[in-house]
């Protein structure tokens, strides 16, 4: 599909050379010529001069052609206004902003806008390295009543299986992370060394299941 990008610094050309390689046509517009330079030169798609909320350079990115758009320019108010030209004038549904005001993602959130708010994204990253055993969810159902945690197994499991894990937490292990891939696991697949646990955990029992992953498992 056809993707838009306002912002050519490191997070929008990260993007775009993403999305490319996945096999997606790119557009990325910039102030600035010499950002265009981040793409690299296997870099394929279209570059724009301009802002990404003028309709004129907005239209010669092909935004009417566009699935999705991604405004991650510097700039909070720049980028939730783009978001919302192209929501609202050129009718994408899929887009997001970056903000960098915690307090503005909130609102902009609540209007129907999405948002990755950078300080905050940042700061629980940070958080689920400080406090391995986890306090931060990945994914919190509407109800509150279940996340989805990455959680900190002891190294005496290695060698256990899934099914061991889950029966002995009574949680649910949906995926794990094995060397920077994402895999679902089988009820016969061997927790190994270096492997990120996802565990899908009642809200009630989360302080339990840490407390059982992060010991060594109890003799049969």
């Amino acid at each position: 599909m056809h993707i838009v990008i306002m912002g050519c610094g490191r997070v929008g050309s990260t993007l775009a050379r993403a999305l490319e390689r996945r096999g997606h046509t790119v557009a990325v517009i910039d102030m600035q010529p010499d950002a265009f330079r981040r793409l690299g030169p296997d870099f394929t798609g279209t570059t724009v001069k301009g802002v990404g909320f003028d309709r004129e350079v907005l239209t010669e990115a092909r935004i009417g052609e566009a699935s999705a758009f991604a405004a991650v320019s510097s700039g909070d108010n720049s980028n939730i206004l783009a978001a919302r030209v192209v929501r609202e004038t050129f009718g994408v549904e899929n887009v997001v902003a970056r903000i960098y005001d915690p307090g503005r993602a909130e609102v902009y959130e609540r209007l129907g806008i999405p948002t990755v708010a950078t300080v905050r994204w940042t700061a629980d990253q940070v958080i689920r390295r400080l406090l391995p055993a986890g306090s931060e969810p990945q994914w919190r159902d509407p109800s509150g009543s279940v996340r989805l945690m990455e959680v900190h197994v002891d190294s005496a499991w290695v060698g256990r299986t899934i099914s061991q894990l889950e029966q002995a937490s009574g949680s649910r292990i949906p995926f794990l992370a094995r060397l920077g891939t994402g895999h679902i696991p089988k009820p016969t697949s061997v927790f190994q060394d270096g492997d990120l646990v996802y565990a899908a955990v009642q809200d009630s029992r989360l302080a339990e299941v840490e407390a059982i992953f992060g010991a060594p498992p109890k003799e049969d």
